[in-house]
């Protein structure tokens, strides 16, 4: 009989706490700071709402996160082994923080410490609904009766086929985090060119082509999807977005519409992600051929 576990991953998934629920997963806090105060970042936004971060972006607040460390990720990790369950952390990706490189040699120690104990760790090399949607199937898998080791090599096996397609409305956020240029800033402004980028085979954030405009740019996610979408009708589809439901809610039924997927979700793009992307990102992500 399989031991019991637990699914553990960082709030970097953008997860609402029903979806997080749903997985059967805990979400472990990463952190931002903001007018020079510290902030954990939960699912259900106790700290600092997602609407509250905003805004304060909005008004000129700018936003710096933080990787979570070794004693923060072996205190979450140790709950759950010195109460018998075995432990399969799914990490943000390696390619946009530290974080997996601190839970790696938290694993180990912890390792030693129990070694009657299975700590399996994952670098998903995603991020936001990426992540989400990897942590959802994991979830999927667990309750389905899968052992530590199936849904750790299932994760391992199709991490590279999680596509993450992104856009943003205003360049500034890119520029401040070093993305792009200051230069390429301000005449990408000057002449209405949203950026399309996604996340690579190495996990980080990659700039791939350029559109004139944002209706423009949203078409551009939904051409990634066409031309690499696998089995569209058997899989579900991520949207996230920060302060642009009602476009998401447009994009979502020209998914449903083109692709006829067996769901569609909708979540709010939370302050780690969205503390380099500002307001006005749309992110869209599917499994496909590649990324």
């Amino acid at each position: 009989m399989n031991n019991p576990y637990v699914i553990l991953t960082e709030s970097s998934c953008d997860l609402t706490p029903e979806l997080v629920e749903r997985a059967g997963a805990e979400v472990l806090p990463l952190s931002f700071t903001m007018e020079e105060k510290n902030y954990p970042h939960y699912p259900d936004g106790r700290a600092m709402s997602i609407a509250a971060f905003y805004e304060k972006m909005r008004n000129g607040a700018t936003a710096v996160t933080a990787a979570a460390n070794v004693a923060e990720l072996t205190e979450g990790m140790e709950i759950h082994l010195k109460e018998g369950r075995d432990v399969l952390f799914l990490c943000f990706s390696s390619g946009l923080s530290s974080t997996r490189n601190a839970c790696a040699i938290a694993a180990a120690e912890l390792q030693e410490q129990y070694p009657e104990r299975k700590i399996c760790t994952v670098d998903t090399l995603a991020a936001s609904g990426g992540q989400g949607l990897l942590v959802l199937a994991a979830g999927e898998m667990q309750k389905a009766g899968a052992s530590i080791e199936e849904v750790r090599d299932f994760v391992e096996a199709e991490k590279l086929h999680m596509c993450h397609w992104f856009t943003v409305d205003d360049l500034t956020y890119l520029k401040r985090g070093g993305r792009i240029s200051p230069t390429v800033a301000a005449v990408g402004t000057m002449l209405n060119i949203k950026p399309v980028m996604h996340v690579d085979n190495e996990g980080h954030l990659i700039p791939v082509e350029k559109a004139r405009g944002r209706k423009a740019a949203l078409a551009a996610l939904l051409k990634h999807m066409r031309d690499t979408v696998t089995e569209p009708e058997a899989q579900r589809v991520m949207l996230c977005h920060t302060c642009c439901r009602e476009e998401a809610e447009r994009l979502r039924q020209d998914i449903l519409a083109e692709f006829h997927p067996k769901e569609v979700l909708i979540t709010e793009v939370g302050p780690i992600i969205g503390a380099h992307t500002g307001p006005g990102l749309m992110a869209l992500f599917f499994m496909g051929s590649r990324r």
